[in-house]
């Protein structure tokens, strides 16, 4: 019973836990596969995302992105969980002018499920 006394007050400060799950993550990505390419370095609607994790925003070769996203990689902005995570939650918020009309995945499981998924093909 003290156990349980002292664990329940840490379990609550830590918050909710999202286990990565990046078979769900290819399920989730089916929305996201009209635009976007993660096997190969194709380029769709949208650029491919082969390789996004470590990518500095706006510099895939060959493709055509908004002025917004350019200027959002020269700023800094570089693809890694966190960053991705925040752009795929509220796109336009996260780099205004951007050409992706996607208007942002709410679901945290399932953001951090297609974020998995997308990573493995970052390694």
């Amino acid at each position: 019973m003290r156990f349980i006394a002292l664990v329940l007050p840490v379990m609550a400060l830590a918050g909710p836990v999202h286990a990565q799950d990046a078979e769900a993550g290819k399920q989730a990505f089916t929305q996201c596969m009209a635009c976007h390419n993660v096997e190969d370095d194709r380029n769709k609607v949208g650029p491919t995302l082969k390789g996004v994790m470590g990518r500095t925003a706006g510099t895939v070769e060959g493709y055509r992105y908004s002025t917004a996203m350019v200027e959002a990689g020269e700023n800094g902005l570089v693809w890694d969980e966190e960053s991705m995570s925040e752009f795929l939650k509220n796109p336009r918020e996260v780099v205004p002018g951007t050409k992706m009309a996607f208007p942002g995945l709410k679901d945290d499981e399932a953001l951090a499920n297609v974020i998995a998924y997308i990573a493995q093909f970052s390694e």
